[in-house]
């Protein structure tokens, strides 16, 4: 069997529990996707969000970190916008700063990123892995604000406009 992502309710749950994310491959460029997400996070949910791009020193008004080693505190899930070939490297940074109860709890990879053997290995130290998902459209999704633009519009119905 292969390896599958956390349930609907689990991840539900890892978002319920998260204080702090570290975002990998933050991006200053507002076209970016990476800068899409920062924002919603910053504006719609409590966790404190930590940048981390070794090439930018702001983003959105708040300082960025080279490295994970270098935020302010190990991050309780790390949410990851990087090339697939970068991901060995980023979980290896990841499991440098723990798995335990103080270490990092959950390893996101955002969309297009899937790696079996990574989550493997990740799930092997102890950390939770949910890859091919935005943690933006799935948080908007368990928050009652995902629409097919991804924003709330305030309007419940079944029916697309014309």
């Amino acid at each position: 069997m292969s390896w599958q992502n956390p349930s609907a309710l689990e991840r539900q749950r890892i978002l319920r529990d998260t204080r702090t994310v570290a975002m990998v491959g933050a991006s200053p460029n507002p076209a970016r996707a990476s800068n899409f997400v920062a924002t919603y996070l910053l504006s719609s949910t409590d966790y404190e969000v930590w940048f981390v791009n070794p090439n930018a020193t702001e983003i959105l008004g708040r300082p960025v970190y080279p490295s994970l080693a270098d935020c302010p505190g190990v991050p309780d899930l790390v949410d990851t916008f990087r090339r697939p070939q970068d991901l060995p490297g980023v979980l290896d940074e990841v499991l440098a700063l723990g798995s335990d109860a103080q270490g990092v709890q959950t390893w996101w990879l955002q969309f297009g990123l899937w790696d079996e053997d990574l989550a493997a290995k990740a799930g092997a130290a102890g950390v939770t892995v949910v890859m091919d998902r935005c943690l933006k459209v799935e948080h908007a999704r368990f928050a009652g604000g995902l629409h097919l633009a991804g924003f709330d519009t305030g309007v419940i119905s079944s029916r697309r406009r014309t």
